[in-house]
């Protein structure tokens, strides 16, 4: 197994509404936290980092702030350092991390810092839902009304009816979610769910309802990546492998799509990242799912091969997925808990998988963990970014 990229410092922010904090501050707080433990590996990452990728999705719209990878390259004291915005709809995160991969992979960059940030909540109500379908097709589904959720809604109505699932049978996936976010003082909402609530929450687009759908948030989460070589000069005690990197891109829109139950971009960044690392998706410790909405979650065991088709919710429904299972699924929350920080959720997803890895996830530790895949999804599948971490 070759290694693309060692991790050498995590950090990451609560999940939230984080009204009294600005954008670039919010960064700061993570790459601050990334700083201090990388620190602790004996690397001065300040003096050190050489490019900075700033994953965000809304900055423009919802804060009104652009250019990020100036702004926050020069907040964070690296200035004159080349620092760029990476920009894949709630994918960012995920493809901050690839570009910063990529960069220590070409020899060109030894030291590469991957920060995803956003404010989300500083736009509310209608606002706030015109800027989130900026992640469809404007011209051919936001022009007839449609939302995230709407087109959550229109998959998992054709799901339902193709394999006779009710409702009620998708509930395990949120209930494990809570019951991780629960031990997760980061998370968003720390209340568990149970399984006989599921069904009778507020609907949000029929059939999706509150308690099937993420909640958008703020928040920022931070990576340092460094070069194998470098990692074994330094002599890095608590470093995971990057194993594997992907990202693949399918047809936009649902009605472009030869069949809108398979997601073709998760399958095949999947396959690639997993081919990349010499590895299989059921040899996997742990698997950190883009779980936007419960049907998300289930279409994407799928198309990893985790799940046969049409089964994927029968998972979640027998406790396979829960920390103690054998294919623990958002150990600490994932989206329906954690929160949805959009452009930022694909880094925090790589923080919560390090941590697993290293050792460190306390109350959310999965047992024995050395292995992770990790699976960023923009809008309905036009873009998925896979990881594949070993400790």
């Amino acid at each position: 197994m070759t290694t693309l990229a060692t991790i050498a410092g995590i950090g990451q922010t609560a999940v939230g509404e984080h009204w009294s904090i600005s954008l670039r501050h919010l960064a700061w707080q993570a790459i601050e936290a990334a700083l201090d433990d990388a620190a602790t590996n004996g690397l001065d990452a300040l003096n050190e980092i050489e490019a900075v990728y700033v994953g965000n999705m809304l900055g423009g719209m919802s804060s009104q702030q652009d250019h990020l990878g100036a702004l926050v390259a020069d907040y964070a004291g690296l200035r004159g350092v080349e620092a760029v915005t990476v920009e894949a709809a709630e994918a960012s995160g995920g493809a901050a991390v690839r570009q910063a991969v990529l960069a220590v992979m070409s020899g060109q960059i030894k030291v590469a810092l991957a920060v995803g940030v956003e404010k989300a909540t500083d736009q509310t109500g209608s606002a706030s839902l015109a800027s989130q379908t900026t992640s469809l097709d404007a011209d051919f589904e936001v022009i007839h009304g449609a939302t995230p959720a709407a087109m959550a809604g229109l998959m998992m109505r054709r799901y339902m009816h193709e394999y006779s699932v009710s409702l009620e049978n998708f509930a395990g996936f949120s209930v494990n979610a809570h019951a991780n976010g629960a031990l997760n003082e980061r998370a968003m909402y720390r209340n568990k769910l149970r399984a006989d609530k599921f069904a009778g929450a507020p609907l949000v687009a029929e059939p999706v309802n509150l308690f099937d759908a993420a909640p958008v948030a703020d928040g920022a989460a931070a990576v340092i990546l460094i070069s194998p070589a470098y990692a074994a000069e330094l002599g890095l005690r608590n470093g995971v492998q990057v194993a594997g990197s992907s990202v693949v891109t399918a047809a936009f829109s649902l009605h472009d799509r030869d069949d809108v139950l398979w997601l073709e971009a998760v399958a095949e960044s999947g396959r690639r990242a997993l081919a990349q690392a010499g590895l299989a998706a059921d040899e996997m410790s742990l698997v950190e799912l883009h779980d936007s909405f419960t049907i998300m979650s289930t279409l994407a065991l799928e198309a990893l091969g985790l799940a046969e088709r049409g089964r994927g919710w029968q998972l979640a429904q027998e406790g396979a997925i829960g920390r103690d299972g054998r294919l623990p699924l958002s150990t600490f929350g994932g989206l329906k808990a954690r929160g949805n920080p959009l452009g930022a959720t694909g880094v925090y997803q790589i923080v919560e998988a390090a941590l697993q890895l290293r050792g460190q996830a306390n109350g959310n530790q999965v047992a024995n963990a050395h292995t992770a895949l990790v699976q960023n999804v923009g809008g309905t599948g036009g873009t998925a970014v896979t990881h594949v971490l070993k400790g």
